[in-house]
């Protein structure tokens, strides 16, 4: 994924601590650094754009390590690429500048560092040890900003899985946008994911968590559906 930066930046490896009356176990497995960026293409280029964020940067840290998804049907951006920077990022003061044929192609874009789980669970979540197998996948992208003083009932409330999926990430904010936390949710399939959207109007009162949680404890969210278009 290219992408332009103007400041040298180290991000040392994060984990977070939280009150250990709602700190979730998947907390303690977010060792690893992602770099999220959500892309919106210029009139007309949507496709030229998709087709230049497939290409990894020849200088990537984790050659291989990265996902780019299409936007459906929710927020603005068109495509969300992240890519996996081991445990620390580095971003330099040269940054890494797009080539003069894909200048033009984006409107406009940014770029969060979040930690999540190493990248075996994430690429096994979201279906990348075998792309092969998962290539009907349906993913949904969604952003959370926690309400003061939840953020760790936010998180708690994140943590549950949705009915019907197949993998699940929380990713948490380092540096960047204004968002706590980042959830993908991967279905095998627009059969699995239309169940598994049946099942959950079922619990949507569900003290905890579910659609109750989010607006207990959240003060901003948003939903993307998405499919995969790289690896």
């Amino acid at each position: 994924m290219k992408s332009t930066c103007a400041l040298l930046l180290v991000l040392p490896l994060f984990v977070c601590i939280s009150a250990v009356q709602y700190a979730p176990a998947q907390a303690a497995a977010r060792t690893d650094v992602y770099h999220v960026h959500f892309a919106k293409a210029t009139l007309g280029k949507g496709a030229d754009e998709g087709d230049f964020l497939k290409q990894q940067s020849p200088d990537a840290p984790m050659k291989g390590h990265y996902i780019v998804l299409r936007h459906q049907s929710g927020e603005d951006w068109d495509y969300a690429v992240i890519e996996h920077s081991g445990t620390s990022a580095t971003v330099k003061a040269a940054g890494t500048p797009a080539p003069a044929s894909a200048r033009d192609l984006n409107a406009w874009h940014t770029d969060t560092f979040v930690n999540g789980p190493a990248w075996p669970e994430f690429a096994k979540a979201m279906g990348l040890d075998d792309p092969g197998k998962s290539t009907g996948s349906v993913y949904i992208v969604s952003v959370f900003r926690a309400a003061p003083g939840h953020r760790d009932h936010l998180e708690q409330s994140l943590s549950q899985s949705a009915r019907g999926t197949s993998g699940n990430v929380l990713l948490q904010h380092l540096e960047g946008g204004p968002w706590h936390f980042l959830t993908i949710a991967r279905y095998d399939s627009w059969e699995d994911f239309a169940k598994g959207e049946k099942a959950d109007v079922a619990d949507t009162l569900k003290p905890g968590g579910g659609w109750v949680g989010v607006r207990n404890y959240s003060s901003y969210h948003n939903d993307t559906i998405a499919d995969r278009i790289a690896p």
